[in-house]
Protein backbone atom coordinates (compact mmCIF):
# COMPACT_ATOMS: atom_id res chain seq x y z
CA UNK A 1 0.00 0.00 0.00
CA UNK A 2 1.39 3.62 -0.79
CA UNK A 3 2.49 6.08 2.05
CA UNK A 4 -0.83 7.69 2.85
CA UNK A 5 -1.31 11.95 3.46
CA UNK A 6 -1.34 13.05 7.17
CA UNK A 7 -5.13 13.12 7.04
CA UNK A 8 -5.97 11.05 4.34
CA UNK A 9 -8.92 9.05 5.39
CA UNK A 10 -9.56 5.35 3.84
CA UNK A 11 -12.59 2.56 3.72
CA UNK A 12 -11.10 -0.35 5.33
CA UNK A 13 -13.02 -3.81 6.32
CA UNK A 14 -10.75 -4.74 8.87
CA UNK A 15 -12.55 -4.77 12.61
CA UNK A 16 -9.67 -2.32 13.73
CA UNK A 17 -7.56 0.25 12.85
CA UNK A 18 -3.93 -1.01 11.79
CA UNK A 19 -1.27 0.69 13.02
CA UNK A 20 -0.70 4.55 12.34
CA UNK A 21 -4.16 4.91 11.37
CA UNK A 22 -7.19 5.53 13.67
CA UNK A 23 -11.36 5.44 12.86
CA UNK A 24 -13.21 8.24 12.05
CA UNK A 25 -15.53 7.93 14.45
CA UNK A 26 -15.75 11.56 16.46
CA UNK A 27 -13.27 10.67 19.27
CA UNK A 28 -11.51 13.53 20.93
CA UNK A 29 -7.79 13.17 21.12
CA UNK A 30 -5.22 15.16 22.92
CA UNK A 31 -3.57 17.49 20.46
CA UNK A 32 -0.14 17.08 22.22
CA UNK A 33 -0.77 12.67 21.08
CA UNK A 34 -0.87 13.63 17.38
CA UNK A 35 0.30 17.88 16.72
CA UNK A 36 0.96 16.59 12.52
CA UNK A 37 -3.11 15.50 12.46
CA UNK A 38 -4.18 18.51 14.36
CA UNK A 39 -2.36 21.20 11.99
CA UNK A 40 -4.16 19.59 9.31
CA UNK A 41 -7.76 19.47 10.43
CA UNK A 42 -7.96 21.64 13.87
CA UNK A 43 -11.00 21.59 15.13
CA UNK A 44 -12.93 21.27 12.16
CA UNK A 45 -14.83 17.95 13.48
CA UNK A 46 -14.73 18.75 17.51
CA UNK A 47 -13.06 19.28 20.24
CA UNK A 48 -11.96 22.93 22.06
CA UNK A 49 -8.85 23.48 19.65
CA UNK A 50 -6.77 24.12 22.88
CA UNK A 51 -6.10 20.75 24.62
CA UNK A 52 -8.48 18.27 22.33
CA UNK A 53 -9.43 18.00 18.89
CA UNK A 54 -11.50 15.34 17.54
CA UNK A 55 -11.79 12.63 14.65
CA UNK A 56 -14.29 13.11 11.73
CA UNK A 57 -17.53 11.16 12.18
CA UNK A 58 -18.61 9.33 10.04
CA UNK A 59 -20.59 6.74 11.45
CA UNK A 60 -23.74 6.90 9.42
CA UNK A 61 -22.24 8.83 7.28
CA UNK A 62 -22.02 9.08 3.82
CA UNK A 63 -19.23 11.28 2.89
CA UNK A 64 -19.55 13.99 0.22
CA UNK A 65 -16.97 16.50 -1.31
CA UNK A 66 -17.01 20.23 -0.23
CA UNK A 67 -18.09 22.98 -2.02
CA UNK A 68 -21.45 24.25 -3.81
CA UNK A 69 -23.91 21.86 -6.01
CA UNK A 70 -27.75 23.28 -7.57
CA UNK A 71 -27.81 25.64 -4.61
CA UNK A 72 -26.76 23.39 -1.68
CA UNK A 73 -23.60 24.45 0.17
CA UNK A 74 -21.50 21.37 1.69
CA UNK A 75 -19.04 22.70 4.15
CA UNK A 76 -16.04 21.24 5.63
CA UNK A 77 -16.58 19.73 8.92
CA UNK A 78 -20.49 19.86 8.66
CA UNK A 79 -23.18 17.04 8.26
CA UNK A 80 -26.34 17.23 7.64
CA UNK A 81 -29.44 14.75 6.39
CA UNK A 82 -31.23 12.19 8.58
CA UNK A 83 -31.87 8.74 9.28
CA UNK A 84 -35.88 9.22 9.45
CA UNK A 85 -38.59 11.83 8.00
CA UNK A 86 -41.72 12.63 8.96
CA UNK A 87 -43.63 14.38 6.07
CA UNK A 88 -45.88 17.10 6.94
CA UNK A 89 -49.11 18.06 4.33
CA UNK A 90 -47.27 20.77 2.81
CA UNK A 91 -44.35 18.30 1.75
CA UNK A 92 -47.07 16.08 -0.04
CA UNK A 93 -47.15 16.38 -3.51
CA UNK A 94 -50.03 17.68 -5.34
CA UNK A 95 -52.39 14.98 -6.04
CA UNK A 96 -56.06 13.94 -6.71
CA UNK A 97 -58.00 10.33 -6.32
CA UNK A 98 -60.94 10.38 -8.31
CA UNK A 99 -63.59 8.69 -6.71
CA UNK A 100 -66.22 6.85 -9.02
CA UNK A 101 -69.22 6.32 -6.70
CA UNK A 102 -73.37 7.28 -6.48
CA UNK A 103 -75.46 7.89 -4.01
CA UNK A 104 -78.23 5.08 -3.54
CA UNK A 105 -80.65 4.25 -0.43
CA UNK A 106 -79.95 2.48 2.15
CA UNK A 107 -81.11 -1.39 2.62
CA UNK A 108 -84.22 -1.65 4.91
CA UNK A 109 -83.59 -2.14 8.15
CA UNK A 110 -84.58 -5.66 9.31
CA UNK A 111 -83.64 -8.82 11.49
CA UNK A 112 -80.09 -8.98 10.07
CA UNK A 113 -78.75 -11.53 8.09
CA UNK A 114 -78.69 -15.13 8.16
CA UNK A 115 -75.51 -17.10 8.43
CA UNK A 116 -75.16 -20.64 7.87
CA UNK A 117 -72.86 -22.83 9.26
CA UNK A 118 -70.34 -23.34 6.56
CA UNK A 119 -71.80 -26.85 4.96
CA UNK A 120 -74.25 -25.34 3.18
CA UNK A 121 -74.42 -23.77 -0.39
CA UNK A 122 -75.61 -20.50 -1.90
CA UNK A 123 -78.09 -20.39 -4.64
CA UNK A 124 -76.78 -18.79 -7.75
CA UNK A 125 -78.47 -15.47 -8.68
CA UNK A 126 -81.63 -15.29 -10.04
CA UNK A 127 -82.65 -14.55 -13.22
CA UNK A 128 -82.90 -11.90 -14.21
CA UNK A 129 -79.85 -10.56 -12.13
CA UNK A 130 -80.52 -7.69 -9.54
CA UNK A 131 -79.41 -4.44 -10.13
CA UNK A 132 -76.64 -3.51 -7.96
CA UNK A 133 -75.49 0.07 -8.88
CA UNK A 134 -77.50 2.92 -9.53
CA UNK A 135 -77.54 5.73 -12.65
CA UNK A 136 -76.73 9.01 -10.59
CA UNK A 137 -75.93 12.78 -11.88
CA UNK A 138 -72.49 13.29 -12.03
CA UNK A 139 -69.78 15.17 -9.83
CA UNK A 140 -71.93 14.72 -6.40
CA UNK A 141 -70.23 16.33 -3.45
CA UNK A 142 -68.63 13.59 -1.20
CA UNK A 143 -67.83 13.44 2.53
CA UNK A 144 -64.79 15.49 3.16
CA UNK A 145 -63.94 13.12 5.60
CA UNK A 146 -63.14 10.44 2.71
CA UNK A 147 -61.12 12.87 0.47
CA UNK A 148 -59.46 15.12 3.06
CA UNK A 149 -55.66 15.01 3.54
CA UNK A 150 -54.32 11.87 6.12
CA UNK A 151 -51.52 12.75 7.63
CA UNK A 152 -50.68 10.47 9.91
CA UNK A 153 -47.23 12.18 11.53
CA UNK A 154 -45.40 8.84 11.04
CA UNK A 155 -41.45 8.62 10.56
CA UNK A 156 -40.09 6.46 7.52
CA UNK A 157 -36.92 5.54 6.92
CA UNK A 158 -34.78 7.66 4.15
CA UNK A 159 -31.50 5.54 3.91
CA UNK A 160 -30.62 3.89 0.52
CA UNK A 161 -29.10 0.21 0.64
CA UNK A 162 -25.97 0.21 2.62
CA UNK A 163 -22.78 -1.59 3.81
CA UNK A 164 -20.81 -0.92 6.71
CA UNK A 165 -17.45 -0.46 6.73
CA UNK A 166 -14.89 1.27 8.79
CA UNK A 167 -13.50 4.40 8.12
CA UNK A 168 -9.93 5.16 9.11
CA UNK A 169 -8.13 8.40 8.73
CA UNK A 170 -4.34 8.77 8.64
CA UNK A 171 -2.00 9.32 11.63
CA UNK A 172 1.08 9.44 9.83
CA UNK A 173 2.95 9.78 6.41
CA UNK A 174 3.74 12.27 4.16
CA UNK A 175 2.49 15.89 4.96
CA UNK A 176 0.25 17.04 2.39
CA UNK A 177 2.00 20.43 0.72
CA UNK A 178 -0.57 23.12 -0.44
CA UNK A 179 1.80 23.82 -3.91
Amino acid sequence: MSIPYVGEIRMFAGNFAPAGWAFCDGAQWPISENEVLFALIGNTYGGDGVETFAMPDLRGRVPVHVGTLQGDTYQLGKNGGLERVTLSTAEMPFHKHVINASTATPPPSGSGINITDGNSWVPAAPSPKPKVYAAVPPNLLMGAGTIGPNVGGQSHENMAPYLAVQFIIALYGVFPSQS
